[in-house]
C-alpha cells in the first residue's frame, strides 16, 4: 500500500523538480531521508510521570513508540545529572514518514488557529528544514480531556538535497504551507 504523499512525490514532485532544476538523471533528485520528532521535557527531572506521557503523547501520534533522550552532561544549575531522561524522540522512515508528512501537512497544521503558513526560513544549509510546533493538541489523535499540560516538539525534515533551495521546492511541491512572501 502506498501512501497519498508518496503516490504525489512519484507522479508529480519528480517531474515538477526534473522541469525545474534540469536534472538529467533521476538519481539526482532531493528526496526525503526521514523525519524526526524530538519532544524535550525538562521537568522530567522532578516529575517522571511527565515523560512517560510525553512518550503516550509522541506514540500516538507518530505511530511508533520513541526513545528516550538522555543528559550528556550534569548541569548544577538546572539540577540535571548526567545521562538523566530529559525527553524522547522518534525518527520516522520510508512509509510512515510519508503517512506522518501528509498528516501534518494537511491536517494537523491547519488546525492551528490564525494559521498563515509556516517559515520557508528555517533551512539549515544542507537541505534539511526545522520546525517548531508550540501545543501537541493540533494532531487529532491528542483528545484534549485527557492530556496533562501542552507540549511542543521540533520536527526535521531530512532531505538528500545539497541546497536550501532544492529542498525548498522539494517540500513546496509535497504540500507544506510556506508563507506567502
Amino acid at each position: 500500500m502506498i501512501s497519498r504523499l508518496q503516490e504525489k512525490y512519484q507522479k508529480e514532485v519528480i517531474p515538477a523538480l526534473m522541469d525545474k532544476f534540469g536534472y538529467k538523471n533521476v538519481m539526482e533528485l532531493p528526496k526525503l531521508e526521514k523525519i524526526v520528532i524530538n519532544m524535550g521535557v525538562g521537568e522530567a527531572k522532578d516529575n517522571p510521570k511527565v515523560l512517560e506521557a510525553a512518550v503516550s503523547d509522541l506514540t500516538l501520534i507518530t505511530g511508533q513508540k520513541p526513545i528516550l533522550t538522555r543528559a550528556k552532561k550534569s548541569i548544577a544549575n538546572f539540577k540535571i545529572r548526567e545521562n538523566m531522561p530529559i525527553g524522547c524522540k522518534v525518527t520516522l522512515r520510508k512509509d510512515k514518514m510519508y503517512e506522518f508528512a501528509d498528516k501534518l501537512m494537511n491536517v494537523a497544521l491547519p488546525r492551528v488557529r490564525d494559521f498563515s503558513g509556516v517559515s520557508d526560513k528555517a533551512f539549515d544549509g544542507r537541505g534539511n528544514y526545522s520546525l517548531g510546533v508550540k501545543e501537541q493538541l493540533m494532531f487529532p489523535e491528542i483528545e484534549y480531556d485527557k492530556i496533562d499540560k501542552v507540549r511542543g516538539m521540533d520536527i526535521i525534515f531530512v532531505t538528500t538535497a545539497n541546497t536550501d533551495e532544492e529542498a525548498r521546492e522539494l517540500l513546496r511541491f509535497l504540500g507544506m504551507p510556506f508563507t506567502q512572501k
